[in-house]
Parts: C-alpha cells; sequence; structure tokens
C-alpha cells in the first residue's frame, strides 16, 4: 500500500509562504516546484486522500462515491470521488481527490495542434517566450506519457481498426500516463506495471497509473511540502501584503470559517472549483476581472457508444484482482483516430476508444439492453456483460473544439453554468456523423446518450471543463496573465495571487488537457522563479524503501 501524503487538517499551521488550494495538475505542479525552491508550501484539498487499493471495485463501493449536485438537489457525501454537477444547459464530471481529476481520467497526455496557441486569444509571451516548450517538455518528464508498443495486442484496439476504415485513417497508440513496466518514478515512488485490467477512470488500485498523487505530490512531500485534505476552502481576502484563506470541513460547510495566512496563493481548484472560488471572493470585495467566469469551453467533449455490432470489443474493464480472467483489455485508452483538418482546426477531432470501469458492469445492461430486463443473479449479470451483447459495446471519447462561449456564474455560493443553446454548437453535430459513420462501418448502432432516462437526461456532458478565468493581456481580455498571475480589474496584478489549472485555458484545445495544464502550470512556476529570484531543479527523486527517506 502507497504511504499517505496528508496530515490531519487540524495540524494547519498559522502561516506559509505559500497556500496551494487543489490538488490536481497545476496544484501539483505547484506544490512541487515551490516546495523546491525552498519555501514552506500548504496544500489544501476538499476532497479525501485514497492510496493505491482504495478506489472504488464494485457498485456498492462506486455509489458511496458519487456526488450529485444540481440546483437545489444534492446527493452524495462532498467527499465523494466522482463529483457530477447538473447544470440546465450542460453536465460536468470532476474528480474529488487527493490528486484532483488525475483519480479518474483516461490518462491521455496529448498536445494541442500548433495552431490552438496560435490563437489570438492567447498572450503573445505564450507563444514567444520559449518556455511553453520547456513546459511541456518538464511535464513529459514527470507524467512520462507512452503509447502501448504492441497495441493490436488488444481486441478494442483492433475493433476500432474496423471502425477507422469509413475514414480511410487507420488509428494510432495513444500516449497515456501509464506505466507499462516497473518502475521507480521521478518523484521516487515505486509503480509495478500495468495489469492492462482497463479500470483507469474508477481509480487505479494496481499504482501504475501516473496519477499526481504518485508523481507532483509525492515529490512535493518530499520537499517538506505539508497536505491537507478534506478541506474546502471558501475565499481569499488581500490583508496588506499577505493573504489570508478562508476554510471549513468539506462535510460541514456551515462550521465556523477557519484561516491560514500566505505571502503567495495559488488556486489550483479545477475549472468550477477555482473560478467558484473567485466569484465568491469578489463578493467579498476582491476587486477582479469584469470578464471572471466566461469562455467556459466544454473542450468539444463527448462520450458515446456503439452496439450490436458482430465482433467483440472487449471495451468493459475487469479491474484489480481480475472478476474476470479473458484477454487482456488494455489501458482506458490504447488507440485513437486522428482527424485532423488542415484547413479548418476547428472541424479536427480525435476518437479514442474508451472502456468502463468494472464496478459499473451490473448497471449496464439496465442502459443497453432493450427494456432494461434483467435476467439472474449480479453474478450473471457480470458474466453476461463480458459474454453477452455487451461484449460488442464501443465506448467512444470524443474531443474536438467547440465556441467556449459558457458562462460560470454563483447561484446559493455554488458555480453554476449558463450556455444557452449549447446542444446547438456545430461540434456536436460533426461528432454525431462521423461515429454514425464509424458504427455503421461495424455493422453497430450509434447510441448518442442511454442515460436518457435518467437525470442526466439528454443534455451534453464533458470531463474536460476550461476556462472561467482565462489568460488575456490584461483585464480587459481575460482574468490572469502569462504568468497566471489574477488581474485586480484597475490595470495591475494581484501581487501573490495565481490560477494554475483548466481555468485559465482561454479556449477549446481539441485534445485531452491534462498534459497542457501541466505545462501551463510548469511555465508559470518558472517564471515564478525567475520573479521572485529563486530556484529550482527538476532532478529526479529516488527513494531508499526500507527507510522511506527520499533522495536526489
Amino acid at each position: 500500500m502507497t504511504k499517505r501524503l496528508s496530515s490531519p487538517p487540524d495540524a494547519v499551521r498559522p502561516a506559509y509562504d505559500v497556500v496551494v488550494v487543489g490538488s490536481g495538475y497545476g496544484g501539483g505542479v505547484a506544490a512541487s516546484r515551490l516546495a523546491r525552491a525552498g519555501l514552506s508550501v500548504c496544500v489544501i484539498e476538499r476532497g479525501r486522500e485514497f492510496v493505491t487499493g482504495e478506489f472504488p471495485n464494485r457498485l456498492p463501493e462506486l455509489r458511496r462515491e458519487l456526488q450529485i449536485v444540481g440546483g437545489k438537489m444534492r446527493s452524495g457525501r462532498r467527499t465523494g470521488l466522482f463529483d457530477f454537477r447538473l447544470g440546465s444547459d450542460i453536465h460536468v464530471l470532476i474528480g474529488c481527490g487527493l490528486g484532483g481529476g488525475s483519480l479518474i481520467n483516461a490518462a491521455v497526455g496529448l498536445r494541442p495542434d500548433p495552431r490552438v496557441f496560435a490563437d489570438s486569444a492567447w498572450p503573445e509571451e505564450v507563444r514567444e517566450d520559449g518556455l511553453l516548450d520547456q513546459g511541456f517538455g518538464r511535464a513529459n518528464a514527470m507524467l512520462r506519457p507512452t503509447r502501448y508498443a504492441r497495441p493490436s495486442d488488444f481486441t478494442k484496439y483492433r475493433a476500432l481498426e474496423a471502425a477507422s476504415a469509413c475514414f480511410g485513417q487507420p488509428p494510432v497508440p495513444a500516449p497515456v500516463v501509464v506505466s507499462f513496466e516497473e518502475t521507480v518514478n521521478p518523484a521516487g515512488v515505486e509503480q509495478p506495471a500495468c495489469t492492462l485490467c482497463g479500470d483507469c477512470c474508477s481509480g487505479c488500485n494496481v499504482g501504475a497509473k501516473n496519477t499526481i498523487a504518485l508523481t507532483y505530490l509525492p515529490d512535493a512531500k518530499g520537499h517538506s511540502a505539508e497536505i491537507f485534505t478534506e478541506l474546502a476552502v471558501s475565499h481569499v481576502a488581500k490583508e496588506g501584503r499577505h493573504w489570508r484563506v478562508h476554510f471549513a470541513p468539506t462535510e460541514e460547510p456551515d462550521a465556523a470559517l477557519r484561516s491560514v495566512e500566505a505571502k503567495t496563493v495559488v488556486l489550483s481548484a479545477g475549472t468550477l472549483g477555482s473560478t467558484e472560488i473567485l466569484l465568491r471572493s469578489r463578493e467579498e470585495g476582491l476587486p477582479l476581472s469584469d470578464h471572471l467566469g466566461e469562455r467556459f469551453s466544454a473542450n468539444g467533449d463527448i462520450i458515446a457508444f456503439a452496439l450490436g455490432g458482430k465482433g467483440r470489443v472487449n471495451g468493459i474493464g475487469v479491474g484489480y484482482p481480475p472478476k474476470f480472467v479473458g484477454d487482456a483489455i488494455g489501458a482506458c485508452v490504447t488507440g485513437e483516430i486522428e482527424l485532423h483538418d488542415d484547413g479548418r482546426l476547428d472541424h479536427s477531432m480525435f476518437i479514442q476508444e474508451g472502456v468502463l470501469p468494472s464496478a459499473l458492469a451490473p448497471l449496464l445492461p439496465v442502459f443497453f439492453i432493450s427494456g432494461g430486463r434483467l435476467l439472474g443473479a449480479a453474478q450473471s449479470l457480470i458474466k453476461g456483460v463480458y459474454h453477452g451483447p455487451l461484449q460488442s459495446l464501443y465506448t467512444f471519447f470524443v474531443v474536438s473544439h467547440d465556441e467556449a462561449k459558457g458562462r460560470i456564474r454563483l447561484e446559493n455560493g455554488k458555480a453554476q453554468i449558463d450556455w444557452p443553446r449549447v446542444a446547438d454548437q456545430p461540434v456536436y453535430a460533426r461528432v454525431d456523423a462521423a461515429l454514425s459513420k464509424a458504427a455503421e462501418a461495424v455493422g453497430a448502432r450509434y447510441i448518442k446518450s442511454p442515460l436518457g432516462a435518467t437525470t442526466m437526461g439528454t443534455k451534453p456532458a464533458t470531463a474536460h471543463p476550461l476556462g472561467g478565468c482565462g489568460m488575456g493581456d490584461d483585464a480587459s481580455g481575460g482574468v490572469v496573465d502569462h504568468k497566471c498571475r489574477v488581474f485586480d480589474g484597475k490595470g495591475h496584478v494581484h501581487a501573490g495571487l495565481y490560477v494554475c489549472d483548466g481555468a485559465i485555458i482561454p479556449r477549446s484545445i481539441g485534445v485531452n488537457p491534462l498534459l497542457t495544464i501541466t505545462a501551463l502550470t510548469e511555465r508559470a512556476m518558472i517564471h515564478f522563479a525567475r520573479d521572485h529570484n529563486l530556484g529550482f531543479d527538476d532532478a529526479p527523486l529516488r527513494c531508499d524503501p526500507r527507510s522511506a527517506r527520499f533522495t536526489e
């Protein structure tokens, strides 16, 4: 079992050099790099810590980790791993736990098409100062995206090859942040080899997925950062030359607020979380850009299915330990069809084959078999998933480009997304046409939404929310500058206040965003070190398992 990183919540000290709010890709990078620079760092995470082996493996466990929030409705505990935000226009799935979205994503680590950063939505410095490449280099070195060497070993990859024939373009292996061989990673953490069980999106119980909880956060801890979980930040306030971060226990939102002082605050609570904290901070009097909450993007996301084809797909995970012994499933995503449009960037899309977690297996017949009739006990249902008609179930993850015209606002103190007629965004029609074509090529039926009869309905949904605190040249065009410093709305930046996560991305990027968020934060930390006359290296840590002492 992996060693725990977090300390008891009551051990938060009165003051630190840096408080990092959130622990996903942005928060992990900031904590690691600023701790390496010799600063005292406190990480505050609203979710719980999951060590390897503690992720939900069966349906009852999965249900306990589900929280659903929409309007006045809330169900599940506030620290549930899967945080569904139901909106009037669009739904969002985000991760809640130490490591953020890295715990439950598909682990695809792609760099965007260069045309994405050529867009004038970005400050010129992002394109011109050369540090973005350095940021991607550091992100790659820590997260280690890898393309599986023999993707055709997997049935689901061969099934994608069959579906890709209609495009005249075969799939390619997708780079995923998964360790396929036993290793000691750059944070000094021993990782076993991936067992190819397919359960990446419900939490890796093997320890092979290169999450932030196994990479940047152990590195931060190894450089004396202090990490605290199950604490939710309400707002931040400026006090002279310092900042005060106000928080309460996540499961006790009405409890009296506690606070911690910091010279620097890095908000990395995710697109919804960081925007929400700044919106509440503005209500408390903090001057900010009028563009706060704008440019929300769903990154052209679609999760869709096809069923009824003649061949096997093997697109349902078996878990670890495995619930079913058969052919290896592979990582959640092994291959992708890269449909580049040289003339229209917004018409480009990536179609990835996905895997549904094994813990969902008992529910799948309800969603996909006509009438939802169930035959036999739960064990028979699971066996049927691996042997029956659902063995031919295709799961498609698609990323593309939307117009980033959503807006995040506060409703009862919580983030709410307004995007009227978002379902009419051209991207959805383009993706529907492409997936219908792929399904037809393998004799399957395209299923856009098997959840139409549930509270999810047929509205668009995304697991890659972006924007709300978008970069800009100044406060008239954005919420943060190219260094991720927050504008005060009066022509300057707030000294010591940063946002580093998906919220700063001012447009869709057309690929899974984990590598881009990591690279932009690495870039911001290089600027931070230069601006404050600090230094840090990125040399790997090594750990002596007998003493658990980290060395460089």
